[in-house]
């Protein structure tokens, strides 16, 4: 090892990848600087000495000069751009005991009227607690890494990825035998080895501790500098796929083992059973491993094997019907509850939270959890001073399920939910009958629109990022927007968000003055909003926020609708009483009356109407999305009714609905398609009195080609 230094002879393979990746993306930043800015930061000689210890890392590690073109970082980006997904990236349902797994094994087998001698294989595999990425490769190159985002699009991290490629195993081309285009989708994370290595250097450094390898693993990912993600060891596990020019495999555990092949790492302990016992057995298995696989998992994921089986399952709402996340038993901790707080929701649900002593319950530092509504608190009889068990399961809120009564203090009393709103106009709170005629268990604010803690709810929804999605317009803004001091800078209702840059420009007191704000903050959020006066119809319907109106009613909705002035046109006529507006959207597929009389009560308030008006009057709703492709029935109503022979029901209403359709549960005028099979009743007899198009099970699978 001669002209080697001491301390680099004396680091360990991983010490000297760290610092080699780091070295490299800062000596690019240097030479981007020097060459094309004409502006460097430091001297020769300084470059010169950087320049020399990375010479000595790959005297003493060769495979590490092999690798120096994959260490180079980017320039820093300032802001992450946004990657739309080719196809959507899907969260997973999540089921919490091995009775629940079982079930899910028989909804399958039911949807697809599998019978139970026949077998069905599925994948099983530990649920890695990182951040999920798509890489996309053209012509068998990297060109593209994004985060998953909401789903839709997500934050463009190619700099940081080409700077982690060594400790991640991403490759940055592929073998000869993947498809032009290939997404490869899979898991970022931190071992645990890594994860104290890192927590260790932040503390000598006096910079952020990290909660736990995950949060480590997603603040790593998303610097902005990819010369600060080069020194944190990322690592990867492929596992999924979006965009796919070719299909290596017809299974989900062939597709993996593609990867594998293509120099992908993949995840060792993916098994293949065939009965829900043998699921129960390698979940058992891997969570008795657990403490020593060296990182995090959150549960075991189940995948229907075959490909073709997925695609007739299909998707409901945000998730697969082929895949679930059996999770971990809940994690549980004791603590004292100090008070008990009320939230007022945008719907002007009164929910109780409780504030606890702070407590570590699976990683996380919980101080506060939910005790849902007044019946809970009764039921478990919970009093501030009170000693409860505080439970938390995965990504679900923290919950009190449990008082300690035997460690109860002295001089403690019962909990008395009040009369009134704790908003300023202390409205009165009412209990709503539910649809058997008792009180319901939510309490509501009264003061509806006028209550301020649900106008601000309100805004809190339409930017979320399931609606708007407008970045830089987080709870703390909202806040600080509602009661601006400078009452001409207000934001009060979401047109205030769009009309906010006229505003400033010809207010005296802007913005950027405000502690917290500057003027690259304020263009950046100016810009945030510019790009959402384009929004989808689904989005736009959900932003709203109207009662039982959640993300997947809104896209039926949508569909159902094609355009903004026919959904609101035909809200407007339910708001007015029309019965036969109301028939026609109940008779949609999965709504109810509970939706109607929502959409109703909404679109009956002048105030409601007026906000819309000027909302959309800023904004441009686009159409809601189609599938890909035109198929025969593509915008055309199906309604299903008698038994079907070649598939379920369910899987019928799913295929049509792919392809375009709309489904609904009862027959109009405006029905396109009676589908009938054996046992049709007073559906079939109307479609017959109504002169409509009746078609066999058979000719219906003909029509949209099998």
């Amino acid at each position: 090892m001669t002209g080697i230094s001491k301390d680099v002879a004396a680091l360990l393979p991983i010490e000297a990848e760290i610092e080699h990746q780091r070295l490299a993306a800062e000596i690019a930043g240097h030479d981007l600087r020097y060459h094309q800015e004409d502006a460097p930061v430091i001297s020769d000689a300084d470059y010169d000495a950087l320049r020399r210890r990375l010479e000595a890392l790959e005297a003493a590690f060769p495979t590490l000069a092999a690798r120096a073109a994959q260490q180079v970082g980017a320039a820093p980006s300032g802001k992450f751009a946004k990657i739309r997904h080719r196809l959507p990236m899907l969260s997973l349902g999540n089921v919490f005991s091995v009775e629940e797994a079982a079930e899910f094994v028989a909804r399958i087998r039911r949807f697809l009227d599998w019978p139970a001698e026949k077998p069905l294989a599925l994948t099983a595999e530990p649920k890695i607690d990182g951040l999920s990425l798509s890489l996309r490769y053209e012509s068998r190159r990297l060109i593209s890494a994004a985060t998953r985002g909401d789903g839709a699009e997500g934050e463009d991290v190619t700099a940081n990825i080409r700077a982690v490629l060594a400790t991640t195993g991403i490759p940055e081309t592929l073998p000869a035998e993947a498809p032009d285009i290939a997404e490869i989708r899979g898991e970022i994370y931190l071992s645990h080895a890594d994860f104290a290595a890192i927590n260790a250097r932040q503390a000598e450094t006096g910079g952020k501790i990290f909660a736990n390898p995950r949060n480590a693993a997603a603040g790593s990912l998303r610097q902005i500098d990819p010369q600060v993600t080069a020194t944190r060891p990322l690592r990867f596990f492929a596992y999924a796929w979006g965009e796919m020019g070719a299909m290596p495999a017809g299974t989900q555990s062939g597709m993996v083992t593609a990867f594998a092949r293509w120099g992908f790492p993949t995840n060792p302990l993916m098994v293949l059973c065939e009965t829900p016992e043998a699921l129960a057995t390698h979940y058992r298995r891997i969570e008795r491993d657990r403490p020593v696989l060296g990182y995090d998992i959150d549960g075991v994921v189940y995948k229907v094997d075959d490909l073709d089986l997925q695609r007739r399952l299909g998707f409901v709402a945000r998730a697969p019907r082929w895949a679930v996340a059996h999770k971990f038993p809940a994690e549980k901790a004791v603590t004292r509850l100090n008070a008990i707080e009320i939230q007022v929701g945008r719907t002007g649900a009164l929910t109780p939270v409780a504030k606890l002593e702070p407590i570590t319950v699976g990683g996380v530092v919980v101080s506060n959890a939910t005790l849902h509504n007044a019946d809970e608190i009764a039921r478990l009889d919970a009093r501030v001073g009170d000693f409860v068990v505080v439970q938390r399961a995965g990504d679900v809120i923290p919950q009190v399920v449990e008082v300690v009564l035997e460690r109860r203090p002295e001089g403690t009393e019962p909990y008395g939910f009040p009369g009134t709103c704790p908003c300023s106009l202390a409205t009165p709170v009412i209990r709503e009958a539910t649809s058997a005629g008792v009180e319901g268990a939510v309490r509501r604010c009264s003061g509806e629109f006028a209550c301020p803690f649900q106008r601000i709810e309100h805004l809190r929804h339409f930017v979320s990022r399931r609606a708007f999605d407008i970045e830089g317009l987080g709870e703390k803004q909202i806040a600080f927007f509602f009661d601006c001091p400078v009452e001409a800078l207000r934001i009060r209702e979401p047109a205030d968000i769009f009309t906010l840059e006229r505003r400033n420009d010809a207010a005296f007191q802007k913005i950027e003055n405000f502690e917290g704000f500057g003027k690259t903050s304020v263009a950046n959020l100016f810009s945030a909003i510019a790009a959402r006066r384009q929004i989808a119809l689904e989005r736009f319907i959900f932003a709203l926020g109207i009662r039982h109106v959640g993300e997947t009613t809104a896209k039926i909705l949508a569909r159902a609708a094609g355009e903004w002035p026919a959904f609101e046109a035909l809200a407007k006529r339910i708001a007015a009483g029309d019965a036969e507006a109301t028939g026609e959207m109940q008779a949609l597929d999965q709504i109810g009356s509970a939706v109607t009389e929502a959409i109703a009560e909404f679109f009956s308030r002048p105030e409601a109407v007026s906000m819309v008006d000027r909302l959309v009057g800023e904004l441009t709703v686009l159409p809601a999305e189609r599938p890909v492709g035109e198929s025969p029935v593509t915008g055309k109503t199906v309604v299903f009714t008698g038994s079907l022979e070649r598939m379920t029901r369910d899987e019928a209403k799913a295929r049509a609905e792919s392809l375009g359709a709309k489904v609904a549960g009862s027959v109009s005028k405006k029905t396109d398609y009676v589908v009938a099979g054996p046992g049709a009743g007073s559906k079939l007899d109307k479609a017959t009195e109504l002169g409509l198009r009746v078609l066999t099970e058979d000719e219906w699978l003909a029509l949209i080609g099998g």
